[in-house]
């Protein structure tokens, strides 16, 4: 015997914003209980705190269960990239997973960096799981003072 489904049509739309938003790549997206696609992984953007001192640019980025070998971070023509990669491994075989919501695969935060930060400068650290990424300020210009003789 044939079962009957309620069909509800804001699920339906939920789906399909859920697929357009992976299609362009927009970050993570979320999943009902009741959605039967299989399970995958998917694209997504660790998060990130920014904040300033006197002296420096502070980004800090969580990145659980990631390794130091998998994160890269340059800058050129005044952005700060930082990219890596969260892998999935599958260590028991006979393992059966029931749900997946953490992310994982590769990831990609651009920056654009201050006018007053020193490019040249910049420092990172990784220590469990946080990467700090340090952007030292310019010395700033003290204004010069020029006595103007009037006659």
């Amino acid at each position: 015997m044939n079962s009957l489904t309620t069909w509800n049509p804001f699920r339906q739309m939920e789906v399909m914003q859920d697929r357009i938003l992976r299609a362009m790549n927009l970050g993570n997206t979320r999943r009902s209980d009741d959605d039967r696609q299989s399970l995958t992984t998917s694209d997504w953007a660790p998060i990130v705190d920014i904040s300033e001192d006197a002296n420096e640019y502070l980004i800090k980025a969580e990145l659980p269960e990631v390794a130091k070998e998998d994160v890269k971070v340059t800058v050129e023509n005044g952005v700060l990239t930082i990219r890596g990669e969260r892998r999935f491994e599958r260590e028991e075989s006979d393992k059966k997973y029931h749900r997946v919501e953490r992310c994982y695969g590769s990831f990609t935060r651009s920056f654009s960096m201050p006018e007053d930060a020193e490019t040249d400068k910049v420092g990172a650290e990784f220590k469990d799981g946080m990467l700090l990424v340090r952007l030292p300020k310019c010395e700033a210009k003290k204004p010069k003072a020029i006595e103007v003789q009037v006659n």
